[in-house]
């Protein structure tokens, strides 16, 4: 896809952030919309269906954390890339980001290289641009009492929906489509985030945990040093 294909909806309470961040990634070609509370983004996102979401995390009235949450919680934003911006280093912060849906963080302040360098890398994780490698039998994966449908990116359990984040997702895809082989962490970075997109070395973990809450402990096995596992 051009550049001028894809939206990108900007979430930030500071004016001269917006201005900032609007600016270079118009200069780019993307299009860009914004808004500067949570309310509104979750509006907008609700209108104009962006391909990523820019969202600040420390915001009055609805921070970003909860945006997040609340449009992962509908299934129209499951493929939607959502990176947070933040001032804050602390590991909690990227964590509680990760932990709701999140797919990467961009640290404040902004450096402009910085900011169009992890947009285009991110952009290119959507559904129109690398694959996660696929399984012998195409588009579905059975395993147990999981079906895992990646052109509908669906997951159910029985007659159960279970419902994933776009990271969730590939990476169980991931794991599912070669049980019984480890996967070391790096090899997950690569596939899943890709080589240009920077996260914290808790990232894997969070997802991990999450994957386990929804579709149950006993599918993934940790090899503590190594990486992971999907049993069949």
């Amino acid at each position: 896809m051009e550049n001028s294909q894809y939206r990108v909806l900007v979430v930030d309470d500071e004016d001269d952030i917006l201005e900032f961040v609007r600016y270079n990634l118009e200069k780019e070609g993307y299009r860009i919309e914004t808004a500067s509370n949570g309310k509104e983004a979750i509006r907008l996102a609700k209108q104009s269906k962006p391909h990523l979401i820019l969202l600040d995390i420390m915001m009055p009235e609805m921070d970003g954390v909860e945006v997040c949450r609340e449009l992962r919680a509908d299934r129209e934003f499951n493929a939607t890339l959502i990176a947070f911006l933040t001032a804050r280093s602390e590991d909690y912060s990227q964590i509680a980001g990760f932990d709701v849906g999140g797919d990467d963080y961009i640290t404040k302040p902004i450096r402009p290289r910085v900011l169009t360098g992890r947009v285009a890398a991110l952009l290119r994780r959507t559904p129109n641009a690398a694959e996660s490698p696929a399984p012998e039998n195409g588009s579905v994966i059975a395993v147990k009492d999981l079906r895992i449908d990646r052109e509908k990116m669906l997951v159910l359990r029985g007659d159960e929906t279970i419902a994933l984040a776009k990271k969730e997702f590939e990476l169980l895809w991931l794991l599912a489509s070669k049980p019984g082989k480890v996967f070391g962490r790096e090899e997950i970075f690569k596939i899943v985030w890709g080589e240009e997109v920077i996260v914290g070395n808790r990232t894997i973990d969070v997802h991990i945990r999450k994957l386990r809450e929804k579709v149950g402990e006993q599918y993934i096995s940790t090899f503590k040093g190594i990486g992971y596992k999907f049993e069949a």
